[in-house]
């Protein structure tokens, strides 16, 4: 049976509570998020199907912003328009917000940063199973011949070299249609308009230099940051320190660090680390003024490149140029897979629980967001 005629509805009370209950437990960052939202919405509830998944990460993966929230507001705008596009955005990142909110008041109030190297501890390994599950299931869709296959491996290649992400994909989309022989244009038209939408954003924001300190100055800078910064969270933080500790200095080098810190212990968007540095500058109204700004440019920029993406698979060099890109995707991901796991497979325990989640995903089929949970309580006692 084909695959799109076993897709589900959903409602907009549907898509907020599972994006609420994935906000609050999607914790090891782009990858592990996008490996949940894969078990989730295609397998479990058949709310999209592998390929619709796939072409939402490659474009994801091509604007700025956070990867994992774009792709939550891209499932939201597929299953019901920009309502369910500002739903899926919102309940995805509030659960994280609140979270690192309540940690910014501690640490104003005490000075430090709560514990959580415990739990930390035994959650990764099992989000590396996680991923290696996910790029399992997607690589079947997305790797489907030879020829991006091979694409795939270079895309690993370069990266692992040191060429960054967004060069990497942008190699992976064109190799794919040269490859074939295709020589039309890529609906230049539509692509056009979607440059012009982003260099409107980032020309707006760039007022922001300008402006005095204030809520003002906090929400435009993190606007220009959140519609800028291509990569992982350590582009972010060279945004942020050139930002805040450099140019404006609200932050020491330390606040900096600690603001990372939360933003990579707590579930959800590591770009809440805005939220955290929003509350140290100017309390609960900063760290609302700051999120909304850094996650603004995400929802602006799905909602104008969403309908472009089945005008492009409508034309034939334009999708050949999505499957590279969709390949690229999936080769960063084995990347991150392959670094978190050197990172965190560090003993026997850490491997114990690794493998024990393979077996818990692949053979028991348990759901991630139990493996996730069992992890995290197994990890508070050992530590």
């Amino acid at each position: 049976m084909d695959e799109s005629s076993q897709i589900r509805g959903a409602s907009l009370g549907e898509i907020a509570l599972v994006f609420l209950r994935l906000g609050t437990i999607a914790f090891g960052g782009p990858a592990a998020h996008l490996a949940m939202m894969e078990e989730e919405f295609v397998q479990r509830r058949r709310w999209i199907t592998h390929a619709e998944f796939l072409d939402r990460l490659a474009a994801a993966n091509l604007i700025p912003g956070p990867s994992s929230t774009e792709v939550a507001i891209f499932v939201g705008q597929l299953k019901r328009g920009w309502r369910g596009l500002i739903v899926a955005g919102s309940c995805f990142i509030i659960p994280a917000a609140l979270m690192v909110s309540a940690i910014a008041w501690v640490y104003v109030r005490w000075g430090a940063l709560p514990k959580a190297e415990g739990v930390l501890y035994a959650i990764k390994p099992a989000v590396v199973a996680i991923v290696i599950q996910a790029l399992g299931k997607l690589g079947r869709t997305g790797l489907r011949t030879a020829l991006l296959a091979v694409i795939a491996l270079l895309a690993v290649g370069l990266n692992l070299w040191g060429v960054s992400p967004v060069l990497v994909l942008v190699f992976a989309g064109l190799i794919s249609p040269a490859a074939q022989g295709m020589r039309h244009r890529l609906l230049a038209g539509g692509a056009t308009g979607l440059a012009k939408m982003f260099a409107g954003v980032v020309a707006a924001t760039a007022v922001a230099a300008n402006l005095p300190v204030g809520l003002g100055r906090l929400f435009l800078s993190f606007l220009k940051v959140g519609a800028v910064v291509f990569g992982s969270g350590y582009v972010l933080l060279a945004f942020l320190r050139t930002e805040f500790v450099e140019h404006l200095h609200w932050l020491t080098e330390k606040q900096l660090i600690d603001a990372v810190a939360v933003g990579q212990f707590t579930p959800g968007p590591l770009f809440t680390t805005a939220t955290f540095i929003g509350y140290v500058v100017a309390g609960w109204i900063g760290a609302v003024v700051a999120t909304v700004g850094i996650f603004l440019p995400g929802f602006v920029l799905v909602a104008a490149s969403g309908p472009l993406i089945p005008r492009l698979r409508r034309s034939a060099a334009a999708a050949a140029g999505l499957d590279g890109v969709v390949a690229g995707s999936l080769a960063l991901m084995a990347v991150v897979a392959w670094q978190l796991g050197k990172a965190s497979l560090v003993d026997w325990t850490t491997l114990a629980v690794f493998g024990a989640s393979l077996i818990a995903l692949l053979w028991l089929r348990v759901s991630s967001v139990w493996v996730v949970a069992g992890a995290a309580v197994l990890g508070w006692f050992l530590r």
